[in-house]
């Protein structure tokens, strides 16, 4: 059961191509979002499509398969936990950023 304390599945669609930064350390990291989608009916009956952003960071060999074959629009599924981390931004203002560190990641469709 210790697996299951901190995992996160999504399956959705890629926001922006993937940022990629390759570290003095030689680890590939690759940073993109992810869009998933829900529709359900309202209380008057309509439909309501509603999107969720969520921010993902994969690293090593899925950081590489992720640059060479993934762009903006395709379907993936991911499979990883949640982290998260606070930073300074350029004006010295702390900021807060909850993203999901992706361990397998599976590319979907054919589009």
């Amino acid at each position: 059961m210790s697996t299951l304390r901190n995992k996160v599945q999504l399956i959705g669609n890629l926001g922006n191509d993937p940022e990629i930064v390759k570290l003095e350390s030689g680890k590939t990291l690759a940073k993109f979002s992810i869009a998933t989608n829900e529709s359900y009916k309202n209380a008057k009956g309509e439909l309501v499509k509603d999107t969720q952003w969520h921010n993902v960071v994969a690293w090593g060999k899925t950081a590489e398969v992720i640059e060479k074959y993934l762009t903006k629009g395709k379907e993936i599924a991911i499979e990883g936990k949640l982290t998260s981390r606070s930073y300074d931004d350029k004006e010295g203002v702390k900021r807060y950023i909850t993203e999901v560190v992706c361990n397998e990641m599976v590319m979907l469709g054919a589009k």
